[in-house]
């Protein structure tokens, strides 16, 4: 008995990289210890790298490049997608957006034959109201998915013009070359305007529909005085901008990112090194100013595992677009190779008992 038992022990407290799974196709983007990242590979607009920084014991940033058809239509359009979704409360908001988000688009595309701000909104609420019917059917098992949301920040890339979509505190910046002095300047492309962190989100049900401000949800999260009308917006801020020459890159990241990053600081990192791995550079570097303000070592930081170590960061989800202006101008009914990518995290491997985990970040 006493054998098991240590047994037992033994594998919860197994080093990380023995417990990880490790899914190491240049494809799929790679995996070291809470770091998963793809350094480098081409979009139809030109090249892209990715990383994500595993904070939480469940990742709850989700993140997604699609390239190539905007629509279901062989006609096109084509483009570029991006999605970067920092969720709370837990990651099935977050998981969600990913999986139907992008989908809509190219319903909504579909319908109208063209990207639009329209479009876009309408995906956005297709995924609002899809995300609350699953809160409903759930909430009798599961009422505590009334308390989780994501924030979702989408960029597009069509045609030569870029849309900005965002809810929440993730963050857009453009990184555009100044001739006169050869430097980058960031415009940033937009960020909301914060309430008790998130002014608007998907999901945060129990925020948008009193009847999940009740009982079973959990009293720490319920509001005490009623409310008529929603307290939270699934609204996104939208911004068009047309594409010019010296626009050169996009830095597109979660809060977890510009906690410790300023807009000037992430493009001049990208300014001045390789864009192969330029995504992973810039989580370096988040990582050893949240380091420094913790008085502690930079390898001491990454030695600490996932759980423990969202009391030092958060989840950080970075993704660099560079923009090549001639792939830019093209008409968005040139094809091109299509690509999608999601953003990894660490996965436990599936014999592996929950109760072995830290409990989840609320």
């Amino acid at each position: 008995m006493l054998s098991r038992l240590m047994n037992f022990l033994r594998a919860c407290w197994r080093p990380s990289s023995e417990r990880y799974v490790h899914a190491n196709s240049d494809a799929a983007g790679r995996q070291d210890g809470l770091l998963w990242y793809k350094d480098t590979g081409q979009h139809l607009h030109g090249e892209f790298s990715m990383a994500v920084l595993q904070a939480n014991n469940l990742l709850e940033d989700q993140s997604q490049l699609e390239s190539g058809p905007l629509s279901t239509f062989e006609s096109g359009p084509y483009g570029t997608f991006v999605g970067v979704y920092d969720g709370h409360g837990g990651p099935e908001t977050s998981r969600y957006i990913n999986d139907h988000l992008f989908q809509h688009l190219k319903r909504f595309t579909s319908e109208h034959q063209s990207m639009s701000v329209d479009v876009i909104k309408k995906a956005y609420q297709a995924t609002e109201e899809g995300f609350l019917s699953l809160v409903t059917k759930q909430w009798p098992m599961k009422p505590q998915i009334a308390a989780v949301g994501s924030c979702c920040l989408v960029g597009i890339i069509c045609g030569g013009t870029l849309y900005i979509a965002n809810l929440g505190d993730s963050r857009a910046v453009l990184g555009r070359l100044v001739k006169a002095t050869g430097k980058f300047l960031p415009s940033s492309c937009h960020q909301s305007i914060m309430w008790d962190r998130v002014s608007r989100s998907i999901g945060d049900v129990y925020l948008k529909k009193a009847e999940f401000n009740r009982e079973p949800l959990y009293a720490k999260f319920r509001l005490r005085e009623p409310f008529n009308r929603p307290i939270l917006s699934s609204e996104p801020s939208i911004s068009v901008h047309e594409l010019q020459p010296h626009d050169q890159f996009l830095i597109f990241a979660s809060d977890g990112l510009w906690e410790h990053l300023s807009n000037q600081d992430a493009v001049d990192i990208v300014q001045n090194h390789p864009r192969n791995g330029i995504a992973r550079r810039l989580v370096k570097a988040a990582l050893q100013e949240a380091a420094k303000k913790r008085e502690m070592r930079y390898l001491d930081l990454k030695k600490i595992d996932r759980g423990v170590r969202r009391h030092f960061h958060d989840d950080i989800t970075v993704i660099v677009v560079f923009l090549d202006s001639n792939l830019v101008s093209r008409a968005s009914s040139v094809k091109g190779p299509s690509i999608s990518v999601r953003g990894g995290g660490v996965n436990l491997p599936t014999k592996t008992l929950a109760l072995c985990g830290t409990p989840m970040e609320t």
